[in-house]
């Protein structure tokens, strides 16, 4: 159950392929080999109001949040988090050209017994084998 939540300030809209984006932080989870694909969720969230450290109008940011299950090892999760965080800087390299932009991920674990799920998906891809 990887699910990756990014919020962005609205000034990055016109300045990054989110889709394009998604699309590889998808195929960098379904890389480390820790999840199935049915499991994977990736999103944005446009922040249209934000105010960025000195407020000056060109300062944008992307905050990325990682949610999963629990029963992989903190060494596991540092693994799934440095290949991320390496996906974010690639795609996101011009962002820093200037000296506006700020970038973080955090993962976080989610306890069992106060996560409930059901998944329509997980019995439709494990069929494909």
């Amino acid at each position: 159950m990887p699910h990756l939540c990014m919020e962005y300030s609205a000034n990055l809209a016109d300045r990054v392929d989110l889709a394009h984006l998604c699309s590889r932080l998808n195929a960098t989870l379904l890389d480390t080999g820790f999840f199935e694909p049915g499991a994977i969720r990736v999103r944005t969230l446009r922040c249209d109001h934000y105010s960025v450290a000195d407020e000056l109008p060109e300062n944008a940011f992307l905050d990325a949040s990682l949610r999963i299950g629990e029963g992989r090892s903190e060494s596991d999760r540092q693994q799934i988090g440095e290949a991320l965080f390496a996906c974010l800087q690639a795609e996101l390299a011009e962002l820093f050209d200037s000296p506006h932009f700020c970038l973080s991920l955090e993962v976080r674990q989610i306890s069992r017994e106060l996560s409930w799920k059901k998944n329509a998906i997980h019995p439709r891809l494990r069929g494909q084998s």
